[in-house]
């Protein structure tokens, strides 16, 4: 079902988001969350401690967020993690270990989003780029 058109009033809150000047501190807190969660990613990261960290509310976190980087808080995460992930597959880590170590607690979920954003299963990946290798 396709999202409904926005209203007028949703286009100028939209709008008035996306003009709105961020203050130095809070551009300082946004950029070390970002920084939080590269240092962190391979730990379970929550969204509602990233918010309050930087003094927002998971809402205003994640508009900042995206206003700065042009991609969700989560989106930043997943895929800096798929990133990392197929780095270690590449160097021929086993899947398991590559799922943890990115910080996934579950295969499935890994490797359903592995393929969401490549393209391949986790296995396929590894079996292509261990061809290239030889």
């Amino acid at each position: 079902m396709p999202p409904h058109p926005k209203t007028f009033y949703e286009l100028e809150i939209d709008r008035a988001y996306s003009e709105a000047a961020l203050s130095p501190k809070q551009y300082l807190l946004i950029r070390q969350s970002k920084a939080f969660m590269e240092k962190h990613h391979s730990e379970n990261i929550e969204l509602n401690d990233l918010a309050k960290a930087a003094f927002m509310s998971r809402f205003h976190y994640v508009r900042i967020f995206k206003q700065m980087y042009g991609i969700t808080p989560r989106s930043y995460l997943r895929d800096m993690r798929i990133s990392k992930a197929k780095a270690l597959l590449r160097e021929g880590r086993s899947i398991t270990d590559t799922c943890f170590a990115v910080g996934y607690e579950s295969l499935t979920t890994f490797s359903s989003v592995f393929r969401k954003c490549t393209g391949y299963s986790p296995k396929a990946f590894q079996k292509l780029h261990k061809s290239n290798r030889e």
